[in-house]
């Protein structure tokens, strides 16, 4: 049986009437991957202004720094969020442990899938590019091209990879991304294709709990009824801030800016927001 609709929310003043710790969404809340969103860079300084705790946490298969730089070249102005977590970010950890610890060996072959032949995912890590799926030892899907190719490049080059049953890693598990051609398929979905192959993925990034634990960590592990988690995903966004026991708003734009009723996107998922808001402004 379907929840009630949530309510609606003029704007993100009204949230900071409620709220001390803001987990914010980048892509499809305050800009659309080629500039801000109206009213969001606004928005994101008023809460800081306000004296509001703002973690960015995005499924970015980039570093934190990176992230933060697209940032303020969109126009964002410099101090309107405390700290930023990406997937990326909380990968690339995750990584250099696990060569620490010795459970990947030195200079393992790494067969990197990103956007523009970006290599940030692994700078700083002890491992070597692989030069195919037939040479990998492991596979980081970091990001999609999806607005370059289709499913089948992808499956050419997953096939050799999956028949020796190399792991893979997914830090980014938007199965939809925004491009400046439309929505296109993300780097989620191209786990969801290595899976089909016969191979394994471990995803890290929204909806899974590590992010969030990170970001929480990094706001001084507040109690969760503080916090609001604002996105528009609700796969990832809403499951994800729900999961770790904090109040959710869904933003009415990115992936879900021609959407209609979205009642059985709710059920779908067992997702269902605390407060819906048309767009990331201030009222």
């Amino acid at each position: 049986m379907s929840k009630p609709q949530p309510p609606h929310l003029d704007g993100v003043e009204a949230l900071a009437e409620r709220y001390e710790v803001f987990l914010l969404d980048q892509f499809g809340v305050l800009h659309d991957g080629q500039r801000p969103y109206p009213g969001a860079v606004e928005a994101l300084s008023a809460l800081r202004h306000a004296g509001k705790t703002v973690v960015l946490v995005s499924n970015s298969g980039k570093r934190a720094e990176p992230n933060e730089q697209r940032l303020l070249k969109l126009g964002f102005q410099p101090g309107s969020w405390d700290h930023f977590v990406s997937s990326g970010e909380v990968a690339w950890r995750d990584f250099d442990r696990l060569v620490v610890n010795g459970k990947f060996r030195l200079g393992t072959r790494c067969l990197l899938i990103s956007r523009d032949d970006d290599r940030s995912a692994i700078e700083g890590l002890a491992f070597r590019l692989a030069k195919d799926g037939n040479d990998a030892e492991l596979v980081l899907i970091s990001a999609s091209e999806g607005d370059r190719y289709d499913l089948d490049h992808y499956r050419a080059l997953f096939a050799p990879a999956t028949a020796r049953r190399v792991p893979c890693f997914c830090t980014n598990p938007d199965r939809i991304m925004l491009t400046a051609v439309g929505p296109r398929f993300g780097a989620g979905a191209l786990a969801d294709l290595y899976e089909s192959l016969g191979g394994s993925v471990v995803r890290i990034g929204k909806p899974y709990p590590e992010i969030y634990h990170a970001a929480l960590a990094l706001a001084g592990n507040p109690e969760p009824g503080s916090v609001v988690c604002v996105g528009d995903s609700v796969e990832h966004d809403i499951a994800g801030g729900a999961g770790v026991g904090v109040a959710t708003a869904l933003v009415r734009s990115g992936i879900l800016a021609d959407a209609g009723d979205l009642t059985g996107l709710f059920d779908e998922h067992g997702a269902y927001p605390d407060f819906m808001l048309d767009a990331f402004r201030w009222r």
